[in-house]
């Protein structure tokens, strides 16, 4: 199944650049997506390309009942974005990829930031969702797509505060 997530912030490119490489800030999205254990690691820097690898444990309760027995209590999400270093307007390109541990479900794809106006970014998630489980498989994708889709909307809430807080997003 094909997924798009735009998530629209207020602020430059650059600085919302500087925003998602910002180990705090990724940190802030994954706490505040409901997980029960998690880990950070970002390596490169805004100014130039970077990668940010995300490890969560997340209740399975938005799974459908019939399906939980393939992954049990808990669902434990890989999430790796690899970001291009960014053009001169800020823009950038990247990949995506999240995995669930245990279970064969997997979303490839896109990501890109699009600078819109002077304080004003897009960043787009836009890949294609598959879960290779017989006869539920479609049911598998419609809940991982839910889940994806929940977790996008609460970065979306982060973002916004994390630029209240922060204004241009700096770089420790």
């Amino acid at each position: 199944m094909h997924l798009s997530v735009t998530l629209d912030l207020a602020t430059d490119a650059h600085a919302a650049g500087r925003m998602l490489a910002d180990p705090r800030y990724v940190e802030a999205k994954v706490v505040a997506s409901g997980a029960i254990e998690h880990q950070v690691d970002v390596t490169g820097t805004a100014d130039e390309a970077f990668t940010v690898t995300t490890r969560r444990a997340l209740p399975s309760d938005q799974i459908p009942a019939q399906v939980r027995g393939f992954v049990g209590n808990r669902i434990d999400v890989r999430l790796v974005e690899a970001w291009d270093a960014a053009a001169p307007d800020g823009g950038r390109t990247g990949t995506v990829v999240v995995e669930i541990a245990g279970a064969p479900v997997r979303l490839t794809g896109r990501c890109t930031l699009q600078p819109v106006g002077p304080a004003a970014t897009r960043l787009v998630y836009d890949g294609d969702l598959h879960a290779a489980i017989p006869l539920f498989g479609s049911a598998v994708e419609e809940a991982a797509a839910r889940a994806i889709r929940g977790a996008l909307g609460v970065e979306q809430q982060v973002a916004a505060q994390w630029l209240a807080d922060h204004g241009s997003a700096e770089q420790p």
